[in-house]
């Protein structure tokens, strides 16, 4: 835990402690929100679809969030309704204080969440991790087999140490999940399940392949390794959906389904809830919507309720912002019919709570409920 002088400002909040207390709490609001912090925009991956990666971004470009400054970022998120940090970066293992951060962040009553590509991961630093209260690790994975995985990341023996990792993880009590960059890396998703689940995972989420952001977050490239026509991309979603039947795939099925209707240019069913329940947060501390978006909404030590965005926005498909808008649809719907039935509005009341779209999200949400309970 942190240490510092603890004032009534300073003291701990937690999100709705009970069971009970989040569910008054979830149909008030429509339920907590989440926030990407990106701790630094260091790597020491060589991946071609990334652009944090080493060669693109040497380590004379890095920058790294401050630690008081961060940990100020983090109470600003807490006050604001904010319940999940996840932590990435770049590698955020390579921030000199990431356990700090961590730690304040559990302190806080947050729960936290870290994506890393598992090249300093040991049996010492999970004992860290697990001390700073550490709920949840994404393990970058980006083919069905180590050498073309290690050859994209340019990490030699990085599997092996994956593989070693899990397991401290599963003793630790430490959630962790495969998250695998769809592209052509795979040429066969059928063999993906064997290899992640040999490498000791349980559970993978799909990041669906970009080639351009517009925010400061780097986390695409133009290469050919994410650039797919339209029907071989939905040929891939198929192939997503087929995993489902051989381990747990944490992209719901509605979502995949909702991109294949915006690679063909279909009506979208599920708005992004990007700006409004979920942000994103770079190391100089602008809060933006989400990683696509041009502008940032605001400096996070300014951020209120004024800031938050509700559009409608369906431009991308980034999975962490448009799977959990799917899940978390239901919540929303529900918060809005309360609002207008206090309102005497019963008309709209009874049309956000009973439609087709509430009972797919929670189809959606239930796909992955195991795993959200751990969290």
């Amino acid at each position: 835990m942190p240490t510092r002088d603890m004032t009534v400002e300073d003291t701990p909040i937690a999100y709705a402690s009970t069971p009970l207390k989040r569910l008054g709490k979830t149909l008030r609001d429509g339920g907590p929100g989440f926030c990407q912090f990106a701790v630094n925009n260091a790597c020491n991956a060589g991946c071609e679809f990334c652009g944090f990666n080493i060669d693109a971004l040497p380590p004379s470009l890095w920058h790294f969030a401050p630690v008081d400054e961060a940990k100020r970022a983090i109470d600003v998120l807490v006050t604001n309704d904010v319940r999940y940090l996840v932590i990435t970066g770049g590698e955020p293992m390579l921030h000199p204080h990431i356990y700090d951060i961590l730690a304040h962040a559990h302190w806080r009553g947050m729960v936290t969440l870290m994506v890393t590509n598992g090249s300093r991961l040991n049996e010492s630093r999970i004992a860290r991790l697990k001390a700073s209260g550490l709920h949840t690790l994404f393990i970058s994975i980006d083919a069905a087999d180590a050498s073309r995985h290690e050859a994209n990341r340019k990490l030699a023996g990085v599997c092996e140490r994956i593989k070693q990792a899990n397991s401290h993880l599963k003793e630790a009590g430490i959630q962790s999940t495969a998250s695998v960059t769809m592209s052509r890396l795979i040429t066969d998703y059928a063999q993906l399940p064997d290899f992640l689940k040999g490498l000791g995972f349980e559970s993978v989420t799909f990041s669906y392949p970009l080639t351009t952001l517009n925010s400061s977050f780097l986390g695409a490239a133009d290469s050919d390794l994410v650039s797919y026509s339209d029907q071989e991309l939905l040929e891939a979603f198929e192939q997503v959906k087929a995993c489902k039947r051989q381990m747990q795939v944490l992209n719901p099925t509605a979502s995949i389904e909702e991109m294949q209707r915006f690679i063909r240019g279909e009506t979208q069913r599920f708005s992004c809830l990007g700006g409004y329940k979920y942000f994103y947060l770079d190391w100089d501390f602008y809060l933006w919507r989400c990683h696509y978006w041009e502008e940032p909404l605001c400096q996070v030590f300014d951020f209120n309720d004024a800031y938050r965005v509700r559009d409608g926005c369906t431009r991308c498909m980034i999975d962490c912002y448009r799977d959990a808008s799917v899940m978390q649809h239901v919540a929303v719907s529900t918060a809005d019919a309360l609002d207008q039935a206090r309102a005497g509005h019963w008309l709209q009341a009874s049309q956000a709570l009973f439609n087709r779209d509430n009972a797919t999200s929670i189809r959606a949400a239930s796909e992955n409920l195991k795993w959200i309970a751990r969290n």
